[in-house]
């Protein structure tokens, strides 16, 4: 089975969604399954991971509603207010949704780059393994550092890095994020998701010779074993379509054995997030 394990659906709302700026207009509207499995479908994709962008439990439900009448859509991510007093209680309730596999905080958009480490968000976390549920980890390279000492903090918490953490790709800069993201790797419950690349270049004129050394920076830092493909759409539409961004990644793992590639297109998600066929 192969999975795209990062992407969206929302119903578009200016106000909610005002990160959405008028640059990107293109995604100033409304996407549905519907709109998204004909795309997996003509690029070979058997599955998704559906994941928040709005952070309130009412998006939580909104995902789990469509998963549940979309069998494609294996499983969600959706959001917790992890500083809450009963968040115990509220993971216990929240374990009865099976397609509900983990959750993520909107991190890259706290002020605080150690938002992370405040101690409440950090009890929070502490009780997401023994509920059976996996975070997604959404920051910028400056957030790196604090990165270092969260996962740390929780050696048996299964985490993801969303997006490869964003590298400035479009100002070329690679050398502070190479640093970064190669001590992260030695964390082994940490994997990262090889997504959101595209928008991260220059949406009008990226080449896949500018993004090749930073796929080269992840897969020596973390291999075949805890990377997986993601698409990011219905982002990626800011600066190219599903296939070129499928392309992208096609391109730099033909040569890699087929079993690698089965751990990186599908295996490595379907593992991290609990999804069977």
């Amino acid at each position: 089975m192969t999975i795209d394990s990062h992407q969206h659906f929302w119903t578009f709302d200016p106000i909610r969604d005002s990160w959405i700026t008028d640059d990107m207009s293109v995604i100033q509207r409304n996407f549905y399954p519907e709109d998204l499995q004909p795309t997996l479908q003509h690029n070979n994709i058997d599955a998704c991971v559906a994941v928040q962008a709005d952070q309130s439990l009412a998006e939580t439900k909104f995902l789990l509603d469509l998963a549940n009448k979309n069998d494609f859509i294996k499983a969600v991510v959706g959001w917790i207010d992890l500083q809450a007093d009963d968040i115990d209680e509220e993971l216990t309730i929240w374990k009865a949704e099976k397609k509900l596999a983990g959750f993520r905080h909107v991190l890259q958009a706290e002020p605080d780059t150690e938002y992370m480490l405040r101690p409440k968000f950090l009890r929070g976390i502490s009780k997401l393994k023994n509920h059976g549920f996996t975070y997604d980890i959404l920051v910028f390279p400056k957030h790196l550092a604090a990165t270092q000492t969260f996962v740390s903090t929780f050696p048996d918490q299964p985490f993801v890095l969303d997006h490869i953490a964003k590298p400035y790709i479009k100002a070329g800069l690679i050398d502070e994020w190479k640093h970064d993201i190669t001590a992260l790797a030695k964390f082994e419950n940490l994997y990262c998701k090889v997504s959101g690349i595209i928008t991260e270049a220059d949406w009008e004129s990226w080449t896949y010779e500018q993004i090749k050394p930073y796929l080269e920076v992840v897969f020596d830092a973390f291999g075949a074993d805890r990377t997986m493909f993601g698409s990011d759409w219905p982002v990626c539409l800011v600066a190219g379509d599903y296939t070129q961004v499928k392309g992208i990644i096609d391109t730099y793992i033909k040569d890699f054995s087929a079993t690698e590639k089965t751990k990186f297109l599908g295996e490595n998600a379907a593992r991290f997030y609990g999804i069977s066929e």
